[in-house]
């Protein structure tokens, strides 16, 4: 098999990569019958010289590959036809902005492997760039309160070399005594943020505790779904009931409002499930959230002050309770200061390209290049070689026609 691993042509450009020089490496070693080859590129964490070094062949053109790996979406005029591409395509949603790409692939005839559908057998996500979503996201969510309340003032994470220099700079982070913080979301995103919370001096308290103690020390809690939502008609929570039938349950969060400092979201949430903050949480006379750092970035649904995505470059905007709209100085009192970066793992490229190329190594590469005995490539095939759907992709017939 041959390998080729893309330029990446996305702008904003996107500094990631899906194997790392080393990576690729050890695959070539491991795999003797496999080739890989990589498209050169000015603008990638890793240089050129580095995949040179490490023995990778450089090519201006991936026309001799079998499979083409990425990262983000790949810009039409770049897609060869009759290839097999592995990237997030952004489509299986039917996210209205890259109709036009699932068009083309059809159109060319290519095999489509997305990685946000890559699961194992029990439906479990195999990989994902979450893990650093969370972890850049949590320190940008500190940065921001230490910016908001003129506490102290961490380097922004994408000037940060790497994770070290992440870590190194959170020991400038100084709580008020009785700060209070609580976290949602149990995936990979939620557990990346936990890594950065166990770094931070911030004791960790059950939410029963948390709702009816106070505490002369900073402390959080990490909430569980049936610690925020409630079932609509006051009967027992049932999670796999919430999952499944999230309109059968009404908001819950409310009760923290009043005794948090900073929120920081990394759930999945599900448009059927009711909101977690309305405007009307915010705007209440006792509502102390100050920051709110949403990793999950859900724009104008499940939180009210989430109105837009913001850049790496800006990641910090303001919110005004009495308007509910976008204030310029989150600085200001009152206004409730929010991080919604929408590419976080851009922040720490070459962290997060070491962690993916891994998972990519342990979970995916051997089903793609040996025997795939659970299926793993074939159910994560949303196209064929024949330029049809996969069956189990069927539904994004009207949406790949434009009638929905």
């Amino acid at each position: 098999m041959k390998i080729g691993i893309i330029r990446e042509g996305k702008v904003p450009p996107d500094f990631r990569v899906a194997l790392t020089p080393k990576q690729c490496r050890l695959i070539k070693e491991t795999y003797t019958d496999v080739q890989i080859s990589v498209q050169k590129s000015p603008i990638r964490t890793y240089t050129d010289e580095q995949y040179e070094n490490e023995g990778i062949e450089l090519v201006d053109s991936l026309e001799h590959c079998d499979l083409i790996i990425g990262v983000k979406e790949v810009n039409l005029e770049d897609l060869i036809p009759n290839k097999s591409y592995m990237f997030f395509s952004h489509t299986f949603k039917k996210q209205s902005y890259n109709r036009v790409l699932l068009q083309e692939v059809l159109k060319k005839k290519i095999r489509l492997i997305d990685y946000e559908v890559i699961k194992d057998k029990r439906n479990v996500r195999l990989i994902g760039f979450g893990r650093y979503a969370g972890i850049v996201g949590c320190y940008n969510g500190f940065r921001t309160f230490g910016l908001k309340h003129g506490l102290y003032d961490l380097k922004p994470a994408n000037q940060c070399s790497d994770r070290k220099e992440v870590e190194e700079e959170l020991k400038k982070v100084s709580l008020p005594s009785n700060f209070r913080m609580v976290l949602t979301g149990f995936g990979r995103v939620g557990h990346g943020a936990r890594e950065i919370m166990n770094l931070l001096p911030i004791k960790e308290v059950k939410p029963e505790d948390y709702l009816n103690h106070t505490y002369d020390e900073s402390v959080f809690t990490h909430l569980e779904v049936e610690n925020y939502f409630d079932k609509a008609d006051g009967g027992e929570f049932i999670r796999r009931e919430f999952y499944t039938k999230p309109e059968l349950f009404k908001q819950g969060f409310q009760k923290y409002v009043p005794i948090t400092d900073m929120y920081i979201p990394c759930h999945y949430w599900n448009s059927n499930s009711p909101k977690i903050i309305t405007k009307g949480d915010l705007a209440s006379e006792s509502n102390r959230i100050s920051v709110i750092a949403d990793i999950s970035c859900d724009i104008a649904d499940p939180i009210a002050s989430t109105l837009r995505p913001s850049k790496v470059a800006t990641p910090i905007y303001g919110y005004d309770p009495g308007s509910g709209n976008e204030e310029t100085d989150y600085k200001k009192k009152g206004v409730i200061a929010v991080m919604a970066v929408d590419n976080l793992p851009c922040e720490l490229p070459k962290d997060a390209s070491e962690d993916f190329g891994n998972e990519l190594i342990k979970h995916v590469l051997p089903a793609m290049i040996g025997e795939d005995s659970d299926r793993i490539i074939e159910r994560a095939s949303q196209t064929n070689l024949d330029g049809h759907l996969m069956p189990a992709f069927e539904y994004l017939k009207e949406y790949v026609a434009g009638k929905e």
